[in-house]
């Protein structure tokens, strides 16, 4: 497996520190989870671009994920084929870095999410039965 630590952008270290304000949510990598989730959930490829590494925010993939290590990694893997993208170790680790920075962005800028309600409201909005 590719994804060793994760290093954020300052832009998305400032977007977490304003959901962790309004979610009450304490912990980086629990909005970290809900950003993945919410950007493999949509139906177009995060936009490949060069994100920098320029915050202190960093955590290993073992506390990003925790005991779901393992689903976290496949979600990705099935994300590429489903993207047309090859599934060795370093693409997975690249997408999963977009759809992170993407997840972090949309979550930040949802004006619905004043609160923990907003991100299970969230949640429940995408049927996890449809196909695409």
């Amino acid at each position: 497996m590719a994804i060793d630590h994760i290093h954020l952008s300052q832009q998305a270290k400032d977007q977490l520190v304003r959901l962790k304000r309004i979610t009450g949510l304490t912990t980086w990598n629990t909005l970290c989870r809900w950003a993945l989730c919410k950007s493999l959930a949509e139906a177009s490829a995060p936009p490949s671009k060069k994100i920098p590494a320029d915050s202190n925010i960093e955590m290993s993939w073992r506390v990003f994920a925790g005991a779901d290590s393992d689903i976290y990694f496949a979600l990705l893997q099935e994300r590429c084929l489903r993207d047309g993208l090859p599934t060795d170790p370093d693409t997975v680790a690249e997408q999963f870095r977009l759809h992170l920075h993407r997840g972090i962005a949309h979550l930040a800028s949802n004006k619905g999410i004043a609160g923990i309600d907003g991100l299970v409201a969230l949640a429940l909005e995408h049927d996890p039965c449809s196909v695409r």
